[in-house]
């Protein structure tokens, strides 16, 4: 167990359940209340900011905080263990007077924190703008960086999309530390190696997030988040990236075999995006986008995404040969961290998942949004209580597309503390069919995945 905790002032994002937890815990054989699905053999996985020592209030962003993975492992109707370790980076093996991290660096050695992956056999944490994965073991533990054996050109990013019919990995990827006028366009194949990259030049370096796959198509969100020199230059804030309508808002859509001048850009209203929920072709030519839209983003909040704007979930219809982009509301209540059925990426779904969102972003009930109806169903946890990220894991069963269960942390501020929820994806309205406390709170984070053991197997000792 390390702490390294201090006493400091705080901002909106260092306080409460935004707090880092300055503890690494693992504890075994946790409290089952309900049942464990016995299909549930894995682990679930959370990737979130945890800064290894406390930051300066005045300028910390948010985004830039240490990466920490919380993780529990299910096996037989049991939650066999927690656990929670920083992702190693310079600043974490320097605070705990650690070894340095194997593997290559590319001059920008920080430690992932968006997401966690579990593919071809490895854990992966990833995270955006030029930073490369970082390779973990089953228990978490830091194993090394890891460029993809050697076949990646720069950094990566959080959100890569997985084609269900290939398996191979696509990627939308920009560096800070060297693509100021481009992003890439990165395919990885299913033995774990880069395939194709392909660059796709911009007027200026935007911050894109997340993409799209379809059947066809790559999709390029680029919107008006861009690197301000000045703000970095100034000290101002630690994340360099503000609100620029001046470089307006458009989508991309490249053949995903293609080149660069093949790409069709479609202007779209000023906005920004985090995170769609998915992206298919209707039959007709058009492009389908659900996605969750803010009307602007680090505009008068430089420390976080909470003070600009809440997310709405909107549609997008794409339509090639006008190059113009059509946009509906889906919902009128705030939605954030959409999902979608792994297997239906880039493919017509009828079912989304989201996170309702209230006031300085904090997270609610857990939604389904039934895209054939227009009902949007949703699971209140209770006062005081509130989904992070909510991961849908199929019943192998089922034949639905609906058939499977939501899997979150879900933090309780009457308690101070947090538990592992999961709910019934078929029927939101009744109550969890497991839930297993914690041994400490997770705090709000970004992205984590369901990894059975037959994608990454368990160590001998695990």
């Amino acid at each position: 167990m390390t702490d390294t905790d201090q006493t400091q002032q705080t901002n909106t994002y260092s306080e409460g359940n935004f707090a880092r937890v300055p503890t690494e815990v693992t504890a075994f054989d946790l409290e089952v209340i309900g049942e464990i699905p016995a299909a549930l053999e894995g682990r679930y996985l959370r990737n979130g900011p945890n800064p290894i020592v406390p930051t300066d209030p005045a300028t910390s962003h948010w985004f830039v905080g240490t990466g920490m993975v919380h993780g529990v492992r299910l096996r037989g109707g049991r939650a066999e263990w927690y656990r929670n370790r920083w992702v190693r980076g310079h600043d974490v093996v320097e605070a705990l007077g650690e070894p340095a991290v194997p593997g290559p660096s590319r001059g920008l050695d920080f430690s992932p924190n968006t997401s966690v992956w579990g593919l071809g056999g490895t854990t992966w944490a990833f995270v955006e703008a030029g930073a490369l994965p970082v390779e973990l073991g089953y228990e978490l533990d830091t194993v090394c960086r890891n460029d993809f054996f050697g076949t990646l050109q720069t950094g990566f990013t959080a959100h890569p999309k997985i084609d269900p019919a290939t398996g191979e990995m696509h990627a939308i990827c920009y560096a800070w530390q060297d693509l100021f006028d481009h992003v890439e366009h990165v395919v990885i194949g299913t033995d774990g190696r880069v395939r194709t990259t392909v660059d796709v030049p911009l007027p200026g370096m935007s911050m894109i997030h997340d993409m799209s796959l379809t059947e066809n198509f790559a999709v390029i969100y680029d919107l008006p988040v861009t690197v301000d020199l000045d703000l970095a230059l100034s000290g101002e804030a630690s994340f360099p990236f503000r609100w620029d309508p001046d470089y307006g808002a458009r989508v991309g859509l490249l053949p995903r075999e293609g080149t660069a001048d093949e790409i069709i850009w479609c202007d779209v209203g000023l906005c920004y995006v985090f995170h769609p929920l998915n992206a298919y072709e209707d039959g007709d030519g058009q492009v389908v986008i659900d996605l969750c839209r803010y009307d602007k983003m680090f505009d008068r909040d430089k420390l976080g995404p909470a003070g600009d704007a809440k997310p709405t979930l909107d549609r997008w219809t794409v339509d090639p040969g006008s190059r113009t982009v059509s946009e509906e509301r889906v919902d009128e209540r705030f939605h954030e961290f959409p999902q979608v059925r792994a297997d239906r990426t880039g493919r017509r779904h009828r079912y989304g998942y989201t996170v309702g969102i209230g006031e300085g972003l904090i997270p609610g009930a857990n939604y389904k949004i039934d895209y054939g109806t227009g009902v949007a169903a949703f699971h209140d946890h209770g006062p005081g209580r509130g989904s992070g990220e909510a991961v849908f894991v199929p019943d192998p069963d089922g034949g639905a597309e609906d058939d499977g269960w939501l899997m979150s942390y879900i933090y309780d501020e009457n308690t101070d503390n947090s538990e592992l929820v999961i709910l019934d994806a078929r029927d939101l309205s009744r109550s969890p069919v497991a839930r297993v406390p914690l041994p400490q709170r997770v705090p709000y984070g970004f992205h984590g995945n369901w990894v059975p053991d037959d994608a990454v197997p368990p160590s001998p000792a695990g």
